[in-house]
């Protein structure tokens, strides 16, 4: 793609951004706005959220670094965001006693940390042991436990041995998220009767999304999330591009047309059970 291309296709997007629609209130539960393709341009896009009615943001940590600058941004745009802190799999080797100690220790010095994630399994990539990474996934589900906070689940290509850990923790007594679900219904009536939400991202949206119209049909929208996963995963007719907050009411629109909703009754309960999950008023 040459630089008249993409800067035709950064214009669609903005001009999509800046378009006038409906009033709604959203909540963006899963967006990685301490990225390096986000955090520099952080004020406009949590400007352009605002305009799109993207209220609430989740900013989630996947490492140290990034936990800590999810909780600085959260504690800077305390009435838009809130941040989520934990080690992804990638990095299941730095969960050790003192990873889980600081993790504790930033939990419990700011009010705007309200889950603990995003942990799970990831078996896509060979970073680590399978082993390793449970182990990881078993400790920070206690460290969860401790601090009486819900969790949002990475799962990738781990399918089986997510559930068998999930059934054996009781992970989601305080409650658990699905981040960017992806399973079959089959799994995804498992996670809803041990107490999980579905967060569906950009790909429900995209022309070949196989399970996810199905689960979407089939799952009560009350049990279901919105979320971009940004700056990955851009919902149609953006996908490939940079992903950015604004872009979820993408994924509103997708889920209401699959229940036969009006957009705004699916937005209000959407972001009512998002508030509920994160504890926010």
């Amino acid at each position: 793609m040459d630089m008249a291309e993409q800067d035709e296709k950064q214009a669609k997007v903005l001009a999509y951004l800046n378009e006038e629609k409906s009033v709604l209130d959203l909540f963006d539960t899963h967006a990685h706005l301490n990225d390096e393709k986000l955090f520099p341009q952080l004020p406009a896009v949590l400007g352009r959220a605002k305009v799109n009615g993207v209220n609430h943001v989740a900013c989630i940590g996947y490492d140290w670094p990034s936990s800590l600058l999810a909780v600085k941004i959260a504690e800077q745009y305390p009435e838009q965001v809130v941040a989520v802190i934990g080690i992804h799999p990638s990095d299941a080797d730095t969960v050790t006693e003192e990873m889980l100690e600081k993790l504790y220790n930033l939990a419990k010095s700011s009010t705007q940390v309200k889950a603990i994630g995003e942990i799970g399994l990831d078996y896509y990539w060979d970073d680590h042991s399978h082993e390793m990474q449970k182990k990881a996934f078993y400790a920070q589900i206690d460290l969860a436990k401790q601090l009486k906070l819900p969790i949002a689940i990475h799962d990738r290509d781990a399918h089986g041995d997510m559930l068998e850990i999930i059934k054996e923790t009781g992970a989601a007594v305080n409650g658990g998220i699905m981040h960017c679900y992806s399973g079959s219904w089959e799994m995804a009536k498992i996670c809803l009767n041990l107490g999980w939400k579905l967060s569906i991202g950009g790909p429900v949206t995209f022309s070949n999304a196989k399970n996810l119209p199905e689960v979407v049909a089939k799952t009560p929208i009350e049990e279901l999330l919105i979320e971009t996963d940004c700056p990955y995963l851009a919902p149609h007719p953006f996908r490939g591009r940079t992903n950015e907050p604004a872009l979820v009411r993408l994924v509103a629109e997708k889920i209401a047309s699959i229940k036969g909703m009006d957009l705004e009754k699916a937005a209000e309960i959407l972001t009512k059970n998002s508030k509920n999950i994160y504890g926010v008023d």
